[in-house]
């Protein structure tokens, strides 16, 4: 089977040549547009998700020798998380080579956060299949590494913090909102006002909501904690 242009594109932005091309084909396979002669991504995706994990966590255990697990959890599930898989696929484009249905295309699928994670787990598994673990691996560590390398070390991320310390004072838990959302699909801004009920409030903008939202709760965190 030859790829066309555009899947070729894509294997270049992987950094990895499939030896067997239905393997991509399969992982990039909706399942709106699955047959009876072809399936979907759901079981690479399954897979995928295992081999994400394994990867990253022997990265963490490597990246920091002397971190309890108390301490590597917090980073594991930093990047491993849905929102991460969709963001390293935002970055490489992955929702211009999608396969989904009419009614998927119609709601606008190939931006939506889950099926661009679940796509993004299924290609490491494609990847698993069909160069094995180091190939996986070589990729996973490419396209993760800043993530890995910026993964904060505090058991606590800022979102938790920020609630425990409304929670504490009897207050309910913050409101984040989404001021705005500019640039292509591939590559968007998002800017977020996060608001506590006694007026505090601060804005951030980052290239995905989470990463928006951990920023704001981080400056109003520092706000509150100096007031």
């Amino acid at each position: 089977m030859k790829l066309g242009a555009d899947l070729r594109g894509f294997c270049e932005r992987l950094g990895h040549d499939f030896a067997q091309p239905d393997l991509l084909i399969q992982a990039l396979t909706h399942p709106s547009m699955a047959s009876p002669t072809r399936g979907d991504n759901q079981r690479l995706e399954f897979l995928g998700d295992r081999v994400l994990g394994l990867v990253m966590a022997e990265a963490l255990f490597d990246a920091d020798r002397d971190a309890a697990e108390g301490q590597l959890a917090p980073r594991f599930n930093a990047l491993v998380r849905k929102e991460t898989c969709a963001d390293v696929a935002r970055e490489i484009d992955l929702g211009t080579v999608l396969k989904l249905g009419r009614s998927e295309m119609r709601s606008g699928g190939r931006r939506k956060e889950a099926l661009l994670a679940d796509a993004m787990e299924a290609v490491i598994a494609a990847v698993y299949r069909d160069g094995g673990f180091d190939a996986a691996r070589a990729m996973v560590l490419r396209l993760w590494h800043s993530r890995i390398a910026s993964v904060e070390a505090d058991a606590r991320d800022a979102k938790t913090a920020l609630q425990e310390w409304a929670q504490g004072r009897g207050e309910p838990p913050p409101e984040y909102l989404e001021l705005s959302r500019q640039g292509p699909d591939h590559q968007p801004v998002f800017t977020i006002e996060v608001r506590l009920s006694g007026g505090q409030r601060a804005q951030a903008t980052a290239g995905s909501k989470r990463q928006a939202e951990h920023a704001a709760a981080r400056t109003l965190l520092e706000q509150v904690s100096a007031g």
